[in-house]
């Protein structure tokens, strides 16, 4: 492999290129939390409600979800660091357009679509640069570590860092501070090197791009129609169903043809990486589900503001950033079975606690409790679900393995904020914010029941790239 073995690179190199990929990864992640404590200086400003800010901020982590694929494929045929560059600098047009909107049409533009397209096309290059990077084991532990750990808290940390600055400077001084850590990010990315040569002879699988696209927006949409229109929930939630049929469809008959699909159905030969991305999917679902709920009960129902609720969302940051960076010393002592099962029993009582206190206490000291077991929960296992999926499979199915990787953990939050806020939506209400609470706990057990059927030791994809640490 052209890339270069960490193990021979100096401490001081290797951060220099770590910084730039956890610091994506980090405003990607604040990105989709920052906005929830805006809710009501959004509305008000914009002439808008309470669900068009949550479907400003659905459709941002949607099309995250429906293009992560398709970008992670790009990576082969155009280059890691070309596609991350060209990620940025379109997150960044889309930051300062939303910056400057005028009504929510002008927001959705600049906040779902543009900054949605640049994470699409500049996260799974952070993904693979670290993989193919970061050769021996300890180092990509560590550096998946640091990435998680940054993305986590940029989740966790939005809505404080949000509220800090629309309480101070207003919401649209939010987008620009995403657009001055792009410039910096640029910045710092001149010392990354692609470890391959870009393959321009590789073929894009477009109709496979628009159907796997297509079929996950219906899904999404759907269930943002249920509180308006049950049929028409039924009708869209059908039609995602049909349209992501007919992709499985296309791709096993380009794999026939012996054509190369969007994504190959060997991804999902391996057990281990299927349960991984199971567990992915509802670690973000609840991350992004808990931060929106709480977020706008707390604005909506109790009358806080920006700051206030931000200040309350530190609990979850704190205990994020503390269990993210005990994480490597946590895997060599710990099976990542294990510390994905801690996880999500921790994120569950942490929900259990927040719904029990805050219904029977008017204090806003009742949520601390609970949102430090859910960043205690949710930091644990981060890394390790990440490790499991990346690791499965060797350098030359990176590309496909980050794509869908991220494409499920981001659609993980885009249901997440679609679920929790539907609830809320119906009535914002005591009984709806108990409501939505309770149904992230009961996704919650399934996580936590996909955790435990991964294998005790789970084998490594057979390549040298894999994961041979803890299992």
């Amino acid at each position: 492999m052209a890339g270069a073995d960490t193990s021979g690179t100096s401490a001081s190199a290797r951060r220099r290129v770590l910084a730039p990929l956890a610091l994506a990864q980090f405003i990607c992640s604040f990105a989709g939390s920052n906005m929830n404590v805006m809710i009501n200086d959004i509305s008000t400003d914009l002439g808008t409600t309470v669900h068009g800010v949550q479907v400003a901020i659905t459709i941002f982590l949607l099309v995250m979800a429906a293009l992560m694929i398709p970008g992670g494929k790009l990576t082969d045929r155009y280059g890691r660091k070309r596609c991350f560059l060209v990620g940025l600098a379109v997150y960044g047009v889309g930051a300062l357009l939303s910056a400057a909107a005028p009504g929510l049409g002008t927001l959705i533009v600049g906040n779902s679509i543009l900054e949605g397209i640049g994470t699409a096309l500049l996260i799974p290059p952070v993904y693979i640069l670290t993989t193919l990077l970061f050769t021996e084991t300890t180092a990509r532990v560590r550096a998946f570590g640091a990435i998680m750990a940054m993305g986590g808290v940029g989740a966790a940390a939005g809505p404080l860092i949000g509220g800090l600055i629309t309480w101070s400077l207003g919401w649209r001084a939010a987008f620009v501070f995403q657009a001055l850590i792009i410039a910096v990010i640029l910045m710092l990315s001149r010392h990354i090197e692609d470890p391959l040569p870009p393959d321009p002879t590789r073929r894009f699988d477009t109709g496979g791009a628009v159907l796997s696209a297509s079929g996950l927006v219906f899904v999404v949409m759907g269930i943002l129609a249920a509180d308006d229109n049950g049929w028409l929930m039924l009708g869209l939630l059908l039609l995602g169903a049909l349209v992501l049929a007919w992709f499985l469809a296309w791709v096993r008959a380009r794999e026939r043809a012996g054509e190369e699909p969007l994504l190959s159905t060997n991804l999902f030969h391996s057990r281990t990486s299927n349960l991984g991305l199971v567990t992915q999917n509802i670690q973000w679902l609840l991350l992004m589900g808990v931060s929106f709920t709480v977020a706008a009960y707390l604005q909506v129902v109790r009358g806080y503001n920006a700051i206030e609720t931000g200040v309350i969302f530190t609990a979850a940051t704190v205990g994020l950033l503390a269990s993210s960076l005990a994480a490597e010393p946590l895997a060599k002592r710990r099976q990542q079975r294990t510390l994905i099962m801690v996880g999500f029993a921790v994120t569950i009582a942490g929900i259990g606690v927040l719904l029990g206190m805050v219904s029977g206490s008017p204090h806003a000291w009742a949520f601390a409790p609970g949102l430090l077991l859910i960043g205690l929960g949710l930091g644990v296992m981060l890394t390790p679900s990440v490790n499991v999926v990346q690791s499965s499979f060797g350098e030359e199915r990176q590309g496909e393995i980050s794509g869908l990787s991220r494409s499920v953990s981001n659609l993980g939050s885009s249901l997440g904020t679609a679920v929790a806020g539907t609830i809320l939506v119906a009535g914002l209400t005591t009984g709806a914010y108990a409501a939505a609470m309770i149904t992230l706990a009961v996704v919650g057990l399934g996580g936590l029941l996909a955790a435990a059927l991964l294998p005790h030791r789970p084998a490594p994809g057979g390549a040298r790239t894999g994961h041979h640490g803890p299992g």
